[in-house]
């Protein structure tokens, strides 16, 4: 689905509002409670080119550490768009966050409005992960 929206989006003149995305397509987004198969995120297309992402951030990390493994699984066949296993994420997650939702630009948006890309805009601090024991005995079915 993801391969044939790339292939299409070229050729729509918008604006559309992209909705109902798959959840494999948006492993952080909560899902729909309407349609257990796709998400609540949306995404605004104007002359092909998508220029922000929003969604409900999910909050389950049951749910979170699935879809994890499950990116993880696609990634090992050979996905490389599919999200690597974040067990920081998930641990965090277990402590509680509330609901949430989330929007983002396209690196478009800041070069119109701003004339420079998003990561001259933005600092993107480099983060290291580090797995503790204790981590790693919460996790035994994850491979750490």
């Amino acid at each position: 689905i993801d391969k044939l929206w790339k292939n299409i989006r070229k050729d729509v003149a918008g604006p559309v509002w992209l909705v109902n995305t798959p959840k494999f397509i948006s492993p952080l987004s909560k899902t729909n409670p309407e349609n257990p198969e796709t998400v609540e995120r949306f995404q605004p297309v104007i002359a092909g080119s998508e220029l922000g992402n929003g969604f409900s951030e999910l909050n389950d990390p049951i749910d979170q550490l699935n879809r994890f493994l499950e990116q993880q699984q696609m990634r090992d066949a050979g996905d490389e768009e599919a999200m690597m296993l974040d067990i920081d994420y998930v641990e965090m997650l277990e402590y509680g966050m509330p609901p949430a939702c989330g929007w983002g630009y396209s690196e478009r948006v800041f070069w119109i409005f701003e004339g420079v890309t998003a990561r001259e805009g933005v600092p993107f601090p480099q983060l290291k992960s580090e797995i503790d024991e204790t981590t790693r005995a919460i996790y035994p079915q994850v491979n750490l």
